[in-house]
């Protein structure tokens, strides 16, 4: 091993190797023997492409060039695919239309485009027609989301079934295609505040009959509807303050397993169950313990739990989809990357079906996470995942202690998790600690330390942020006058938070994050437009507290370095957003640099601009911190740079 400077070694683990080829998953599917899965590519501009992997064993593409499988229904999209004895409906991301496939012929449109949106379906064959999700965007002020129905032969805007509330989700219609079951909330709550379970006949025209309320409200978060095969409805309830799972039988609500789990992950997107049956008494479950996800079969009637080993600690993503004799679902782990994977309910075993990205670099240079909790404000304890730097080719010089780059997910109620991202490794090959925060308001540690967020964010997760940071330094795990902070969305508002409010970082990077929250109140989607109600306060009751939250007002207290990533076309975190804070700091002179993107929204999913972001963020700090750096990256402008 070679000794040099942290930051400056070598690593095989470039930004072409984590763009080249590499695909994320974002929607699953099986099909009797046939499983379907959308890869979103950034090699060909961020499409997603319905891929199949037939009985047979061979992969193929679904999806024809010139078609986008994807959907903006609640803006963050999901539920983009439907898949029933060969028949696929998609949502296509250009026109937003709900088009119909059959294996080996051209998709064929169902839906006008004009401004309507669709998602998040099920396909009755018998009547010939797709329930779902219908975001319309044609009249003025909010979008209207309602459940409607769509005649699969002659197509049309959909008659709607259900109306009335703000949003609905996971339309789901019982085996015997006599009940549709669905979740519905309104504002000013997220699906995680308290959402409503609902129920109703479907009679012969799918037109549905005697609704009822049957779960859920204030307080009480109901997500993730699902038949058994024998028709009862099971659910997950955060009733008892975990996400466990329910069911719905005989006009009760039965408890199945009280734990202190999470059987559901993230509701900022639409995702499938993250569980499914293997029979009418067998169910197939994910549950989340302190950021590790582990799978189990429960035995519906005896209530007795087996626990299926499995070598994944993050299974949630898309759900678990099941039959009698295998569970798909998308899985990772901090030596594997996340991969479509099926196991055998018989034998156990588990093969890959696919990979998001074939991984040419050998694990001598996976850092792996090390999971830690930490004290943080009001005597409490907070999670993270530290990764320490990691090349089996350098090690640092004498005396010197890493850089720690602090990373703040997005969400804010959302979770990071231990699977392997070469985007993390990416640092620590280079000689850079990172911890990962699940901060306070984190999914996966139960409904209380979600809630530590409500009326607190720029308060909970920047403390978080800082005290793992303290914790690191005090352990003598890295160098103290080289601390840097990243995060992207709510995670950049973090971020931007951390260096407006605190002196503890040196550095940071705000990838589309927010800088202004009063901006954000009248200048966002309607799934977001009360987000802040919970997580600041009551808009205009709390303007004050708006204006004390937000980090553009408190430019004078920034003394450190920064760079701001931006897409263009961004409707959840518009531009101007990074625009004021770029000005702000060009105005003092602080040593700024701005990165925009053509043709981005919310999240990079273009190779090239995937790219330039971390060869940028990573040339920003050499140049700030003054080491040299292996890689041979375009320069980014930093303004300022010498009055830093």
């Amino acid at each position: 091993m070679k000794a040099a400077p942290f930051g400056s070694w070598e690593s095989p683990i470039t930004t072409d190797l984590i763009v080249s080829g590499g695909a994320s998953f974002t929607g699953l599917a099986i099909d009797g023997d046939d499983i379907y899965w959308i890869e979103m590519r950034p090699s060909e501009g961020g499409r997603n492409v319905i891929v199949r992997r037939a009985s047979d064993g061979s992969v193929n593409d679904v999806t024809p060039a010139g078609y986008n499988a994807r959907n903006s229904v609640h803006e963050y999209g999901g539920g983009a695919m439907m898949v029933n004895s060969g028949s696929i409906l998609f949502s296509n991301f250009d026109d937003q239309k709900l088009y119909i496939q059959n294996l080996g012929e051209e998709p064929r449109s169902l839906t006008p485009g004009s401004h309507l949106r669709f998602a998040d379906g099920v396909i009755d064959r018998d009547r010939r027609l797709v329930f779902c999700i219908r975001e319309d965007h044609s009249g003025d002020g909010e979008a209207i989301n309602t459940l409607v129905k769509i005649d699969i032969e002659n197509g049309g805007a959909g008659e709607v079934i259900a109306e009335g509330n703000d949003f609905y989700a996971a339309p789901r219609l019982s085996p015997d295609a006599n009940k549709l079951a669905w979740i519905t909330w309104n504002h000013p709550f997220m699906p995680w505040h308290g959402t409503e379970l609902w129920i109703a006949n479907v009679n012969t025209d799918g037109l549905l009959d005697q609704m009822r309320h049957i779960a859920g409200g204030v307080g009480e978060s109901i997500l993730r509807p699902k038949w058994s095969p024998d028709n009862h409805l099971y659910f997950v309830s955060d009733k008892t303050g975990w996400s466990n799972l329910y069911r719905w039988r005989d006009e009760t609500i039965e408890e199945l397993w009280r734990t202190e789990a999470e059987f559901a992950g993230s509701s900022m997107s639409l995702v499938d169950c993250e569980y499914g049956f293997e029979s009418a008494r067998k169910i197939i479950c994910a549950y989340n313990t302190l950021g590790i996800w582990q799978i189990a079969r429960l035995d519906t009637e005896s209530l007795e739990v087996e626990s299926l080993e499995v070598p994944f600690h993050d299974v949630s993503r898309l759900g678990l989809h099941v039959d009698s004799n295998k569970a798909v679902f998308c899985a990772g782990s901090p030596t594997q990357g996340l991969s479509i994977v099926q196991l055998d309910l018989s034998s156990r075993s588990v093969s890959k079906v696919d990979e998001s990205k074939n991984v040419k670099v050998s694990e001598e240079y996976f850092s792996i996470p090390e999971s830690i909790e930490f004290p943080t404000d009001n005597c409490l304890t907070a999670y993270a995942f530290y990764y320490p730097p990691k090349n089996p080719k350098f090690h640092g010089l004498p005396k010197e202690k890493p850089p720690l780059l602090v990373i703040s997910h997005g969400g804010p109620t959302g979770a990071t998790s231990s699977t392997l991202r070469l985007e993390i490794q990416y640092w620590t090959s280079r000689g850079i600690a990172v911890v990962d925060v699940n901060y306070g308001g984190s999914i996966g540690y139960g409904r209380s330390y979600r809630e530590r967020l409500d009326g607190q964010w720029g308060v909970v997760d920047v403390n978080d942020c800082v005290n793992v940071t303290k914790y690191l330094s005090e352990r003598g795990d890295v160098d103290n006058d080289r601390l840097m902070i990243r995060g992207g969305s709510a995670g950049g508002y973090t971020t931007l938070a951390a260096l407006a409010f605190t002196d503890v970082f040196n550095a940071g990077a705000s990838y589309y994050g927010l800088s202004e929250l009063e901006t954000f109140v009248y200048d966002t989607h309607k799934f977001e437009s009360r987000y802040l109600e919970s997580l600041i306060g009551p808009y205009p009751r709390a303007k004050d507290l708006y204006y004390r939250r937000s980090p553009i007002n408190y430019v004078d207290n920034l003394s450190c370095p920064l760079i701001l990533f931006q897409g263009l076309e961004d409707k959840v975190v518009p531009p101007n957003q990074a625009e004021l804070m770029l000005e702000a700091l060009r105005s003092k002179g602080l040593p700024v640099a701005y990165v925009p993107f053509e043709g981005e929204q919310h999240g990079f999913r273009k190779a090239e601009n995937i790219k330039r972001s971390l060869d940028a963020e990573l040339y920003f700090y050499s140049q700030v911190f003054g080491f040299d750096i292996a890689d041979q990256v375009e320069p980014v402008n930093i303004e300022n740079l010498g009055n830093g």
